[in-house]
């Protein structure tokens, strides 16, 4: 499947953006331009299922799958945030970004014998931007209007990919290509024992203290911050 891209800068490097779940490319409203400032040409994706992208089946695999049918190999950068971060982890060996970001990546949950509330997923497709807003304290107006509109053009059935399946086994076993595992604080989704095992195996892993789980528009200056070093 080729997957609706949205872009900022023409630089002389190329960074690749991943959207989570119920979100879409404009999520990175922000990013896109900062990255461009850095001189890249920053091409961001929306998954099946979400913004102007075709509708289909959904699993991590489809969605994986899909970045390698539409983004170009060899990209200086690849970031992912939350189901992103799962799907380009799953894609990355086949993408080889140089390097790799994953912000609070859906790979685990805290309670790995429970299946995914799927139906809270769907559910969310009827948030009001009252419901958005008193959600995220911390985020702009702007971010806010942006939910509300991705929402409204999300396909609610991508809460059912894992098909009633809990979320685990999807931590990496090593980082195909240097990478760096941004936490939200506290992360929901990459535990303490996780974070053991991801910098035993050489990730790095940095918190961005305060944010929530979508650090981007919860913190963009810690965000941007914590990739230092790595665009």
């Amino acid at each position: 499947m080729r997957l609706h891209t949205r872009e900022w800068g023409t630089g002389d490097r190329t960074a690749l953006l991943v959207h989570g779940i119920m979100s879409d490319s404009r999520t990175w409203r922000r990013v896109g331009p900062a990255l461009a400032d850095h001189g890249y040409r920053v091409i961001a994706v929306d998954l099946r299922g979400h913004g102007l992208s075709p509708r289909g089946e959904y699993s991590p695999r489809h969605f994986a799958d899909d970045l390698v049918d539409t983004l170009p190999t060899g990209a200086d950068l690849a970031v992912g945030h939350s189901l992103g971060g799962l799907s380009l982890a799953l894609a990355v060996e086949r993408l080889r970004p140089v390097r790799a970001v994953y912000s609070d990546p859906a790979w685990s949950a805290r309670d790995p014998e429970q299946p995914l509330d799927c139906e809270a997923f769907a559910s969310a497709k009827n948030l009001t931007r009252e419901h958005i807003a008193r959600f995220n304290p911390h985020w702009a107006a702007e971010d806010i209007d942006v939910e509300a509109a991705t929402l409204a053009d999300w396909d609610a059935d991508t809460s059912y990919f894992l098909d009633g399946r809990p979320l685990t086994g999807f931590v990496p076993d090593r980082p195909a290509v240097p990478s760096l595992v941004q936490l939200a604080d506290p992360s929901h989704l990459i535990g303490a024992d996780d974070v053991v095992r991801l910098r035993a195996s050489g990730f790095e892993v940095r918190t961005v203290t305060g944010a929530g789980h979508t650090i981007h528009r919860d913190d963009f200056d810690g965000f941007m911050k914590s990739l230092d070093g790595w665009i």
